[in-house]
């Protein structure tokens, strides 16, 4: 699924939480450290990691595409 930022960027954990994939911000900052979320098919652990249009998440079989 898309989803749309209107800067230039979004920390990693706010995106989670934006699309509604967790209920907390503290959820997400977990799921994160845990390993759990890829970030362009890799690992991605840092929880204010600056994701920018064009990436695409993955947390389990749900994928993210930011566009801007």
């Amino acid at each position: 699924m898309e989803f749309k930022i209107t800067d230039d960027y979004i920390e990693l954990y706010k995106l989670i939480k934006a699309a509604d994939l967790v209920d907390s911000g503290a959820e997400a900052k977990q799921l994160i450290a845990q390993g759990f979320v890829l970030r362009n098919g890799e690992a991605e652990t840092r929880k204010r990691a600056k994701i920018t249009p064009g990436e695409v998440i993955a947390i389990g079989e749900v994928s993210l595409e930011v566009v801007k």
